[in-house]
């Protein structure tokens, strides 16, 4: 008997997809290609592969291309309602299950799980059924479908009820919370949230520390034997070294460069100034604040530093939607303004900073790095890290928090910091500042070693050949 089921072999399933839709004026659309490593890796599979990625709406553009049926090949993008989306991602996924795996509750406050909660819930399962009704869809007999990170933890149990014959696996690409702090979600709730992913195959994870922390999870919420049916792997995704070091060197990057020395300036004795960089989304996980106040530490404690450096620090905004997030951004701001006026001489501003995403500013950022300081309280991998020490030019010391997932593959060869720890990172910043150049080139070497260990096209081959395996 002929399958009655579509042709799509390898299918990736994210919140966001690979392309996005802006709609002017006069009602034209444009779309714009995305990257990371789920772009590069899914094409390392070539044309042929009979790959489909099906990811939501974000947008009013989106959904217009959708209404149309404008698309790229490839692609199904899901009309999912705008209400049911925002209470999906904003009220479950990025305000309950980000702060529950980062470890961001002001626990005497929150979190709060009320009716309006369970709505919220209501509709992250609708959400999760949608992409899982997509996928049954769309996939041929014996498909491997690759779902990814916390949006989407209802969709394997859902997808394995509807099509039993499919290969599913699960990425998650934050950390996983220990059990006690992973057990403030409602126990009904945390079930569904590790049955969900246990519905799958195989569940991945970025770091052995989160595989198990997943793990211990499952045992104690739902039993000794939870995970018998999954298997459960780990795959450290790498920094992309051949992109990164051919964009570095681009036109674009080279004219920011001169902006930003020219921003830097130069010592009182002539000599160039140390940059100390750091380059993150203005998430409440990255720390930025009390990296100021580590930077505003060192310039108390060792004033032998100042007017010798400057603090370049590209803080992009994140979730604006979110009162939480604009109130973080704001702070990013009234420190560094705060430092610079306290410090700031005619000649000198203590912290360079930036609030307008610019990949090519940052990459010109990295390349003037003497120091790349990423301290955030907790972070699944950060590729910040690996990515600074790759494009420097001089090389650089990493200042790297215990918490981050880079630190299982880098720790040895960062300088390493406690990221609650504002006189500990001081004196981490004044160690890398402090650095030989040849430790500093050697550690350097080392670090790109590690960085680019699994780039993200072998990172996802990886992961497809393991779902595959018998």
């Amino acid at each position: 008997m002929a399958s009655t089921h579509a042709e799509a072999q390898v299918l990736v399933a994210s919140n966001r997809g690979p392309v996005s839709y802006t709609q002017d004026d006069s009602g034209g659309l444009t779309a714009k290609r995305g990257g990371g490593g789920l772009v590069s890796g899914l094409s390392a599979i070539g044309p042929d592969a009979g790959a489909l990625w099906v990811c939501s709406a974000l947008g009013d553009g989106d959904r217009e291309a959708v209404r149309r049926g404008v698309g790229e090949p490839g692609v199904r993008m899901l009309d999912i309602p705008a209400d049911v989306h925002h209470a999906a991602y904003n009220g479950v996924a990025n305000s309950a299950l980000w702060f529950v795996h980062h470890m961001l509750y002001q626990t005497p406050l929150e979190p709060v799980f009320d009716a309006e909660f369970r709505a919220q819930w209501t509709a992250y399962e609708t959400y999760n059924r949608s992409f899982a009704e997509a996928l049954a869809q769309e996939a041929a007999d014996g498909a491997a479908v690759l779902v990814q990170d916390y949006h989407l933890t209802l969709v394997p149990r859902m997808l394995r009820e509807l099509r039993p014959d499919l290969r599913i696996g699960h990425f998650s690409h934050t950390p996983w919370a220990p059990v006690d702090y992973f057990r403030m979600l409602p126990d009904d709730i945390a079930a569904k949230v590790l049955n969900g992913i246990l519905g799958a195959d195989r569940a991945a994870f970025l770091t052995r520390r989160w595989a198990d922390a997943f793990t211990a999870c499952c045992h104690a919420v739902l039993g000794p034997d939870a995970t018998s049916g999954t298997r459960i792997g780990v795959h450290g995704l790498g920094a992309d070294a051949d992109f990164l070091r051919a964009r570095a060197h681009e036109a674009d990057v080279d004219e920011r460069i001169v902006a930003l020395r020219e921003q830097i300036g130069t010592a009182p004795d002539g000599t160039p100034r140390r940059t100390i960089v750091r380059v993150d989304r203005t998430e409440l996980s990255k720390n930025i604040v009390r990296g100021l106040l580590a930077y505003r530490q060192l310039l108390d404690d060792r004033p032998e530093w100042r007017e010798r450096v400057v603090h370049v620090a590209f803080a992009y905004p994140s979730r604006q939607d979110l009162a939480v997030y604009r109130e973080y951004t704001a702070e990013v701001q009234r420190v560094a303004a705060e430092i610079n006026e306290r410090y700031g001489t005619p000649g000198w501003t203590p912290v360079v900073l930036h609030v307008k995403d610019d990949f090519a500013r940052s990459l010109a950022a990295y390349r003037l790095a003497d120091v790349a300081l990423v301290n955030p309280i907790r972070d699944g991998m950060n590729l910040v890290a690996k990515e600074v020490p790759l494009v420097s030019d001089r090389g650089c010391v990493l200042v790297l928090s215990r918490e981050a997932g880079a630190f299982e593959e880098l720790g040895d060869d960062a300088v390493v910091v406690n990221p609650y720890d504002i006189g500990g990172t001081a004196g981490a910043l004044h160690e890398a500042l402090s650095m030989g150049a040849e430790e500093r080139t050697e550690r350097t070497k080392r670090l790109t070693a590690a960085a680019t260990a699994l780039p993200p096209a072998r990172w996802f081959l990886d992961q497809l050949g393991e779902l595959r395996a018998p």
